[in-house]
């Protein structure tokens, strides 16, 4: 498929560094998520050094150091990855405005991620920091992938290309998912996989909240078939990204299924994890084809016209 012209050069080290920037966000909540399930969150017991005369971990120190400093490195590589994607974007910052503020929007995003993880080794990780540190990385995930998807987009006015209707179920569907996360995030929270042996619980009833946590899951599945179905009879530019979206709905679907009835095992919780993030960001790219730059859809319905004349 040919890329729409956007009638402005996107360097090639840009895509590059986008595409990586992409990555390292999702690669960063898998060596997280190993952190947790591990239990190595406080492997560094301070931060933003290891220990309290030690930036790195000591030899005194056991695996679990490595693993968490392991993270903390990587939260340097992703945000050295993003800086290059701002330095790269401000030769076009005045004539793609959206990629500047995206860019920024990431750059921003990644300080307040490693303040939070400060915040989150303090608090002896409270399951609600370590909760909303995850969600802010998911959404880092989706914007960076939105940034992707802009790259190649006509700057300008945009107007609905698809039915007022399914814009309408999409953003739907884009708050069922909202829930389904928020609900899975409390389920952690009150299971196992607490990140250290002395770190606290929420409170709340995991096996009750598992059943919660499914309710709007189902109904995000059903949902994204609608919109799958209707996008693919009406031909609507959202068709590709809702049948990626569809199939990492199954593939999460299984997997939460799998480690629901075999005992949470640390594999499978974090795959679950990862594609949680993963799928937000398809659903990201379904809700960014909802639109089209005005001047394609008057081209569009201009020819249009011209067909059912001739």
């Amino acid at each position: 498929m040919n890329r729409p012209s956007t009638g402005l050069h996107i360097p090639t080290s840009l895509r590059i560094f986008a595409w990586l920037s992409f990555i390292a966000e999702t690669t960063i909540i898998a060596t997280g998520g190993a952190v947790r399930l591990t239990g190595s969150g406080l492997g560094c017991p301070t931060w933003p050094t290891c220990t309290p005369g030690s930036l790195v971990p000591t030899e005194e120190l056991s695996y679990h150091s490595l693993i968490e400093f392991g993270n903390r490195l990587m939260t340097g590589v992703v945000g050295i990855i993003a800086l290059v994607v701002v330095l790269l974007v401000w030769r076009l910052r005045r004539e793609r405005r959206d990629l500047w503020v995206l860019s920024l929007v990431v750059i921003g995003g990644i300080v307040a991620q490693a303040i939070v993880g400060g915040i989150t080794v303090w608090t002896g990780l409270n399951p609600f920091i370590v909760g909303f540190h995850y969600v802010s990385s998911l959404v880092l995930v989706c914007i960076t992938a939105a940034f992707l998807a802009r790259l190649d987009a006509v700057p300008g006015p945009r107007e609905l290309a698809v039915p007022r209707w399914y814009a309408i179920l999409t953003h739907v569907t884009t708050l069922v998912m909202a829930v389904s996360i928020a609900f899975g995030v409390l389920t952690t929270g009150a299971g196992p996989h607490s990140g250290d042996s002395e770190a606290g619980r929420n409170g709340f009833e995991a096996e009750i909240l598992e059943h919660i946590h499914a309710w709007p899951g189902y109904l995000l599945l059903a949902l994204t078939v609608v919109l799958a179905v209707v996008a693919g009879i009406r031909k609507l530019p959202t068709l590709k990204w809702t049948l990626v979206l569809l199939a990492a709905e199954l593939v999460q679907v299984g997997v939460g299924l799998y480690q629901a009835r075999n005992g949470l095992p640390v594999l499978a919780v974090g795959i679950h994890m990862v594609l949680a993030a993963l799928t937000a960001a398809a659903l990201t790219l379904v809700v960014l084809h909802l639109k089209r730059p005005v001047a394609q859809g008057a081209a569009e319905s201009e020819r249009a016209e011209a067909v059912s004349a001739a």
